[in-house]
């Protein structure tokens, strides 16, 4: 049984205090103490964040009007376990950083959330407004410097505007495509004595020019069902937008009932299960050899959720190029933005596959290309050489190891590079929402603190984060989070002392010349844990690992776990920039 997460901080204790005094409930309310009960509003329970000076106000109605804070040790790291929370739990992560470079520390994660769709609601401090753009204390135009990664923005300019600027920021967020929202907040705005008179709390959302087109258009699954039915080689490419619509079972019926082949995006992970029969596995640049070569030979690719990006596609001019394209995404600017589209469906991933569904059509069968990619499978499995190791441990099998402890059941969450694509390749992958990884933007520093708002938002779920050596150093300050709220996270370095990914396109493309990639100098991680209260363990015998493992695994507390793995492995298959899918290097052993 999972532990269960403390409740016993400060912070915490505020929530059971009584209801205000009417004395209390009399005074005059501010912008801050609005903005508090807009976001109760809203059903928010958890924000991530960091006070400063500009939202003073905001954390002084916080601690009077309570809703459950956690004090993360950097602005990113709160950023990225808002995220964590959001991918999980399919609601907006909250934020709050002041202004100045508590925003600019926000920026990073901001644009991951905007590049992998995550719902965020950000708010952040500005100076007050009768001195914003003088270069004021700790003064940053964080809405200008936001504005390309972010689905919106706002500063807020008349306290009345705010109450209507939350609701509409929560709509936006976690609606469409979602992706961040951020709301900056002046500091005389939050003073501000706000007047019910001019509120009107029951005022509909009315955004004309944000309107989310979430029914697919009947003829165009009129047309994508025409070119299903007839393909001889078909393939399914499922992207985060199954996993966004929570459309995962409405997938799997739809390939059981037509008996199609899928595979997933990096990010897709999950909307299938990773041991179903149909599955091919993951595609793209670390794709396996099936999964590639069912989208370089098929006759019609039903993309469903993906955004074409290069590290899936490859070469563009040798992509698919014998299929009919039907694209199926809830962005229309995605659709045929990449890849030229023969059906482009606009549209909710969940409403497009009920669709289908409801429209029971004849398919071809197709016993050929069938026994074609059984045969891919089969012939080129992922793999790994064991007895070349000489004794040293794989970091593929850590995670085959991790993967046989949990049964495939934890949420895993993975910082970038090699150690990401070992995990997205060996991990089974058996339900949806429990793959948290950081795709577009590929961000170091992203798994830890994901983990941490993943285990916020299932305190009883196994949350396991798999990281390397380098990337774990730049959040590692959010270790204290474990000890302060009594989180069960484990977190396992693949510690391999280098830049993994940067050392392997050294090794490979440019001629084994290791230019800063190699890191001769760590801290003892069993003592770091221990210095922040958390248990900490080093392995580095492959005959006791699986053991080790599973006894830190399984145990109800947090774990820091330094597992010492083969400096010179190579992530395989890959393609490399500028091929295409089928000219994949690292397929077999030879």
């Amino acid at each position: 049984m999972n532990a269960q997460v403390s409740t016993t901080t400060e912070n915490d204790k505020q929530l059971e205090k009584t209801t205000p005094t009417p004395e209390q409930s009399d005074k005059p309310k501010t912008g801050a103490d609005i903005f508090i009960e807009s976001l109760k509003k809203q059903h928010v329970e958890i924000i991530f964040g960091y006070p400063g000076g500009a939202v003073l106000p905001l954390y002084d109605a916080l601690y009077r009007n309570p809703i459950r804070h956690i004090l993360a040790r950097h602005e990113q790291g709160a950023i990225h376990a808002a995220e964590g929370y959001a991918r999980v739990s399919g609601l907006p992560g909250v934020v709050i950083a002041t202004s100045g470079p508590g925003a600019t520390n926000l920026v990073t994660g901001i644009t991951d959330a905007m590049m992998d769709s995550i719902p965020l609601v950000v708010f952040t401090g500005q100076v007050a407004t009768t001195v914003v753009g003088t270069d004021a204390f700790q003064e940053a135009d964080i809405v200008g410097i936001t504005q390309p990664i972010t689905k919106h923005n706002y500063q807020i300019k008349d306290v009345q505007d705010l109450p209507r600027i939350v609701k509409e920021a929560f709509h936006i967020a976690s609606t469409g495509r979602k992706g961040p929202v951020l709301v900056d907040i002046p500091k005389d705005i939050a003073n501000a004595v706000f007047n019910f008179d001019h509120y009107d709390e029951n005022e509909e959302i009315y955004l004309p020019g944000y309107q989310p087109t979430l029914q697919p258009n009947f003829l165009q699954i009129k047309k994508a069902i025409a070119l299903i039915a007839q393909a001889e080689q078909p393939v399914i490419l499922a992207g985060a937008g199954i996993l966004a619509a929570d459309a995962a079972g409405e997938l799997t019926e739809f390939i059981e009932k037509y008996n199609l082949p899928v595979t997933n995006t990096l990010l897709g992970l999950g909307s299938i299960d990773g041991e179903h029969p149909q599955f091919l596995g993951m595609a793209g640049m670390h794709g396996t050899f099936a999964a590639n070569m069912a989208i370089s030979e098929c006759d019609v690719l039903i993309n469903i959720g993906a955004r074409f990006d290069d590290r899936l596609t490859g070469n563009l001019d040798s992509f698919a190029p014998k299929a009919k394209i039907i694209h199926i995404d809830i962005d229309p600017a995605e659709i045929g933005k990449n890849v030229d589209t023969d059906v482009p469906i606009v549209g909710d991933a969940k409403l497009a596959l009920q669709a289908l569904l409801s429209k029971d059509f004849d398919k071809k069968d197709t016993p050929a290309w069938e026994e074609y990619l059984t045969e891919c499978k089969n012939q080129f499995p992922l793999w790994y050489d064991a007895e070349a190791a000489n004794g040293e441990i794989l970091p593929q099998q850590v995670v085959e190891l991790v993967d046989r402890i949990t049964k495939g059941s934890a949420i895993m969450t993975t910082d970038v590079g090699q150690h990401q694509m070992w995990a997205a390749q060996y991990y089974s992958h058996r339900k949806d929402h429990q793959w948290v990884t950081s795709g577009g933007l590929g961000t170091m520093g992203f798994g830890f603190p994901a983990a941490i708002g993943a285990q916020f938002a299932f305190p009883n779920k196994k949350v396991i984060s798999i990281v390397g050596d380098a990337g774990f150093q730049m959040t590692l300050q959010e270790l204290a989070l474990l000890k302060e709220f009594n989180l069960p996270v484990k977190v396992i370095i693949l510690n391999n002392a280098c830049l993994g990914m940067v050392r392997q396109w050294q090794e490979t493309f440019y001629e084994e010349r290791y230019s800063s990639s190699m890191i001769p100098v760590q801290p003892d991680f069993v003592k770091l844990a221990e210095a922040y209260g958390v248990k900490g363990y080093h392995f580095d015998n492959i005959a006791t690992l699986e053991a080790d493992l599973t006894a830190a695994i399984l145990s109800d507390e947090a774990a820091l776990i330094d597992v010492r793995v083969k400096q010179l492995e190579l992530v395989t298959p890959m393609v490399a920039p500028g091929q295409g899918l089928a000219n994949m290097i690292g397929v077999t052993k030879e």
